[in-house]
């Protein structure tokens, strides 16, 4: 029975562990970057959603309307202020660019909130509800139900929309969509900015379900790697799939085995796709994106 309560657990959080590696692939198969930025991303909308629900006293689940788009304008804008400049070496020089603004944004935060720990601490953080045995914290539920809303958004999105088209278009040639009139650099734009506005949301579960600092960051941005990794870049079913497999696995390890191996098993589970798959599960030679 502990076996399959992990197996759940691990479903839920997989889902919002989704949202933010969605982001990073995302930006990744559209603009070949690693946005190293995407684990301050994510403490920043814990911080956001933090600040809103204890001085304004907003849920932090109403309070991604004010969030999302916020994010979505800051991602934008640093494409432009930051990425579009840039005419030489521009994947490697943009992977620096995005470590630095993350070491910039982490410097604002612990500035701003300090090194303290927090947590965002709402009435229902603590509900659960049973079915048989299983217990079902509401918060996951509440975040897998969220998640999966914003993830068939982005789906809808990318396969229903003109823009979405641009996108896909975008991904996997780029130099041939500039030939049939597509503006890349505004789909590069609006794509970081969806990244970064997913990071968003998923930064406010993050925030009810941990405490956190601006150096949280680090384990998240490993952590959000291994997932596209082990997914394949570019994929955003991938990162789904991914997501689910790598949380599960690791609150499976940690009850048959140990907390400790648990935390090591993401890991493990990485070094082997790369030995026997390095593209990702869904990932394909050759092609940027699906």
């Amino acid at each position: 029975m502990l076996v399959l309560q992990a197996i759940i657990d691990g479903i839920l959080v997989g889902g919002f562990y989704a949202l933010m590696a969605g982001g990073l692939t995302l930006v990744f198969g559209v603009m070949e970057i690693v946005n190293f930025a995407q684990g301050i991303m994510v403490v920043l909308g814990a911080y956001l959603s933090y600040a809103l629900f204890s001085h304004l006293s907003i849920d932090p689940f109403l309070s991604l309307v004010i969030t999302m788009p916020g994010m979505f304008l800051i991602g934008v804008a640093v494409y432009w202020s930051m990425i579009k400049p840039i005419k030489q070496d521009r994947v490697i020089m943009s992977l620096l660019v995005m470590f630095a603004v993350g070491t910039i944004a982490e410097g604002i935060l612990d500035l701003v909130f300090t090194s303290n720990l927090v947590q965002i601490s709402t009435p229902y953080v603590n509900n659960s509800f049973t079915i048989g045995s299983l217990i079902f914290p509401d918060i996951y539920v509440y975040a897998f139900l969220m998640s999966v809303v914003l993830l068939a958004g982005v789906y809808y999105l990318l396969y229903r929309t003109r823009f979405g088209r641009s996108l896909r278009a975008s991904m996997q040639n780029p130099t041939a969509a500039r030939l049939v009139g597509i503006n890349t650099d505004w789909v590069s734009a609006y794509t970081l900015g969806i990244g970064v506005a997913m990071a968003a949301a998923g930064g406010m579960v993050f925030g009810l379900t941990n405490s956190f600092d601006a150096a949280s960051s680090y384990d998240l941005i490993s952590r959000l790697l291994a997932i596209v990794i082990f997914g394949g870049f570019g994929s955003l079913s991938g990162a789904l799939i991914a997501s689910v497999l790598m949380l599960v696995i690791q609150d499976v390890v940690a009850v048959v085995w140990s907390p400790t191996w648990g935390q090591t098993t993401f890991y493990v589970i990485l070094i082997l796709i790369l030995l026997v798959r390095p593209q990702g599960l869904l990932g394909r030679k050759a092609v940027r994106a699906q």
